[in-house]
Formats: C-alpha cells, sequence, structure tokens
C-alpha cells in the first residue's frame, strides 16, 4: 500500500464512525480496506464492532443511492460525460445492465460481492426505477454482509490486516454461489406463481 493511501485511510478513519461512513460513502480506497482498518481498530479497542458494522452499511448505502439517483434522473448521457470522476466506465454501465435485464432486481444483493459490478449495478437500477424498498433492501443486507466479513477479518488479523484480500477471497466465493441461487430459486417462485395466476 503505497504511503500517500495509507495517509489517506488513517486520516479517514481517524474520524471514528464518521470516517468508516465517508470512507465508504466516497470509496477513493476500495471498501474492503477501509473496513479491514475498521477491524484492526476494532482489535485496538478504539471502536466498537457494532458501530463499525453500521458505519459501513450507511456510508455504503448513501454511495448507492446516490447511484441510483444518478441512473434515475441522469441516466446514460450524464454517465457518458461524468462516469469518468465516479471511477465507473460504459463498460462497466454495459456489464452492469446485462446482469440486471439477465437476473432482475436480486442482482442488486448478489453483484455487491463483485469488484466494479458493485457499484456500476446501482445504475440500471437506477434507470430502471427498481423500487426503493427493494433497492434499499437488497443493499443494506448485502452491506451489512460485507462489512461484518471484513471488520472481522481486520480484527481477527490485527497488525496483518493489510493482508485481507488473501483471506478474504476463499469466502467470496461461496457468498456469491448462495447469492445467485437465492436469484434464480425467486425467478422460479415467482414464475410458478406467474402460472398459478393465470
Amino acid at each position: 500500500m503505497s504511503g500517500i493511501v495509507h495517509h489517506l485511510l488513517t486520516t479517514l478513519v481517524s474520524l471514528g464512525y464518521f470516517g468508516i461512513a465517508l470512507g465508504l460513502m466516497v470509496e477513493i480506497i476500495p471498501s474492503e480496506i477501509v473496513l479491514a482498518y475498521a477491524g484492526y481498530l476494532v482489535s485496538k479497542g478504539e471502536v466498537n464492532f457494532a458501530g463499525a458494522v453500521i458505519a459501513g452499511t450507511i456510508g455504503a448505502l448513501i454511495a448507492q443511492l446516490i447511484l441510483y439517483w444518478i441512473g434515475a434522473y441522469g441516466g446514460r448521457p450524464f454517465l457518458r460525460k461524468y462516469g469518468k470522476y465516479l471511477f465507473i466506465h460504459e463498460k462497466h454501465i454495459d456489464l452492469a445492465d446485462e446482469w440486471f435485464k439477465r437476473y432482475g432486481a436480486g442482482v442488486v444483493f448478489t453483484a455487491r460481492f463483485v469488484p466494479v459490478l458493485r457499484q456500476a449495478i446501482s445504475i440500471p437500477a437506477g434507470i430502471a426505477k427498481m423500487s426503493y424498498a427493494k433497492f434499499i433492501g437488497y443493499t443494506v443486507l448485502a452491506s451489512v454482509i460485507w462489512s461484518i466479513l471484513f471488520i472481522y477479518l481486520g480484527d481477527k488479523l490485527a497488525a496483518n490486516w493489510s493482508k485481507v484480500d488473501t483471506y478474504a477471497k476463499p469466502l467470496l466465493e461461496p457468498l456469491m454461489i448462495i447469492g445467485f441461487l437465492v436469484i434464480i430459486g425467486y425467478v422460479i417462485f415467482s414464475i410458478s406463481r406467474r402460472k398459478k395466476k393465470i
């Protein structure tokens, strides 16, 4: 990790719960790094585990709601012009849009565990005017799991928190598989319910 990134990270998280939320909201530094460092602070007793999870979830939700509103009110023209400033390019939006159309609203949950897609997926959700209740529900659920996972790992790794990616990788794949199974189950359930009504 470069000195500049490390300085920015420590400055952010030195703000406590607000800094954790802000780190997840702007995501200049990947969320897993911010959360792992928050876990390291939990191990030192500087922040509370539950408080760090709540702060991370709130920050992630605000970030995704902003992207949702950009999709809903700005659409692709806005993103073509300003997306680069959000580190989201058109190819990312195309991929997220394809996932959203193929797997439905439930992909908002699953995509949270996939790099890049976890931000980009909120844009097609906004363009499609997905209901706030579903969008917030899926986002909060995924963000809570994401926050717990990396804060827990950061807590257990303590001073070795920067190695979090190595330890997280084997855990993320099962989460994605479970997410896809849930989506497939939901799709099958929805189709069978529609057939019964006909």
